[in-house]
């Protein structure tokens, strides 16, 4: 589940609480899948003895800087947290990679459902030379964007998740755009008109606003939901116009919000605002 502003909530999180500067004295991995790239015994090699010099966001990625030129990509997937605990913490279920930092403290990924991902790397575009702009990226001009459209027969819903079209959005945020900018999530992406696109962009880049302004999206109360850093939930719930409020009325029109599924994807619309 944790898109772009979950993420960038998790990447200040981490800056906050000091992760920049401390040195990594050993990696314990205990779901193997986890680390993708290397065996644990190759990943505690690599990391061990290393210092953190950079937490950084690409897309719905965190990266890990490391001092010997490595990095550490960590894609959440749809239950992945990272949280600290004191260092002789004993590895709970779920927590199944385990940063013993210098400091006397650890740095944990827990995952619940095992989807997320670890990937060591030198070359940074091995891994993420694929994703499209960033939403408030200079990349992601309107010209960009409506060549994008332009030549693309996909439902403009499944163009939107396309990473490589644009990095970070997913399904709460490309909800949240299309009814921002009263477009059906199953029109053509090639039938947006310039107006459309136009519209399209600055929504897109409103509700990732909204997401980072209100540290992400938290839906529920079990522990796969999104929480910090520090295990508080995410706020933007209570500013969601369409997402998971199906038979609500819409904030713009007062017409019962639906949900439908596009792309094999739960939708939610507002039929009156989003014509097709």
């Amino acid at each position: 589940m944790p898109e772009l502003p979950e993420v960038e909530t998790l990447k200040n999180d981490l800056l906050a609480h000091g992760l920049v500067g401390e040195k990594i004295k050993q990696l314990h991995v205990y779901w193997p899948k986890t680390v993708s790239s290397h065996t644990d015994t190759q990943a505690n090699e690599l990391l061990g003895e290393t210092t953190i010099q950079a937490v950084q966001r690409r897309g719905k990625y965190l990266l890990l800087t490391l001092s010997n030129h490595w990095k550490a990509v960590i894609h959440l997937r749809m239950s992945g947290k990272l949280y600290f605990r004191p260092t002789g913490h004993v590895a709970e279920k779920h927590e199944h990679v385990v940063v013993e930092l210098q400091s006397g403290r650890n740095l944990i990924f827990h995952d619940t459902r095992k989807f997320g991902r670890w990937v060591l790397t030198e070359n940074i575009d091995s891994v993420l030379g694929g994703l499209g702009p960033e939403p408030f990226a200079e990349s992601l001009s309107f010209e960009y964007l409506a060549g994008k459209l332009k030549q693309s027969k996909r439902k403009i819903k499944v163009l939107l998740l396309d990473q490589s079209v644009i990095a970070g959005l997913g399904n709460i945020y490309v909800d949240e755009a299309l009814w921002l900018a009263s477009i059906h999530p199953e029109r053509t992406a090639s039938s947006l008109t310039t107006s459309e696109i136009q519209h399209l962009r600055e929504a897109c880049i409103e509700a990732i606003a909204t997401g980072i302004e209100s540290n992400g999206t938290t839906l529920g109360t079990g522990e796969a939901n999104f929480y910090s850093v520090a295990g508080r939930k995410g706020r933007t719930k209570d500013r969601l116009n369409v997402f998971r409020r199906e038979g609500e009325a819409c904030p713009r029109c007062g017409n019962t919000i639906t949900k439908t599924v596009v792309g094999q994807r739960g939708t939610h619309i507002c039929l009156r605002c989003q014509t097709l």
